[in-house]
């Protein structure tokens, strides 16, 4: 557990919240929170209340952040659309680490290396709280949709259903 704790992508999202003034606890679980139904379980919470970073590839090879809650898959011809753009693109695992720094499976919304592009699905503002990973596959952390939108600066839309 301490070595999750002390991995340099959970210590960059530790240092994130507390630039931006979040006092939460990044919490370590026993079981891999990889997948949404496995955070979901870990936690002992509803699946929507998950906020799984999805990473895609933009026309102009830039990444877009999906904050999308985890009842719903993205639908991505409504995003681009949503987005004025003319496709999403897949990406790979070396696209996501590049820009975010976090392996898949752990990426978090904040304490990327590099700025992107982030919309957070409107749907996780049907819970009260929501637990986003903190860049490692054991590790979450707390959050609300309104602070989820304030750390990030995530533009909220409708993702899918």
């Amino acid at each position: 557990m301490n070595r999750v704790l002390g991995s340099t992508a959970v210590q960059r999202v530790q240092s994130a919240l507390d630039k931006v003034g979040v006092k939460t606890e990044i919490r370590i679980l026993t079981d891999s929170a990889r997948s949404a139904t496995e955070a979901a379980t870990a936690l002992g919470v509803e699946v929507g209340q998950i906020a799984s970073s999805i990473v895609f590839k933009l026309p102009n090879d830039n990444p877009l952040l999906v904050i999308t809650s985890g009842r719903h898959r993205v639908d991505t011809e409504l995003v681009a659309k949503t987005l004025d753009v003319e496709k999403l693109y897949r990406a790979d695992a070396e696209f996501v680490r590049e820009w975010s720094g976090f392996a898949i499976g752990g990426v978090s919304p904040l304490g990327w290396l590099q700025p992107t592009t982030i919309i957070i699905d409107e749907a996780l503002n049907d819970h009260e709280v929501i637990w986003a990973a903190a860049g490692h596959p054991h590790a979450v952390f707390q959050t609300t949709f309104d602070q989820l939108i304030r750390i990030t600066s995530a533009r909220p839309i409708n993702v899918g259903d």
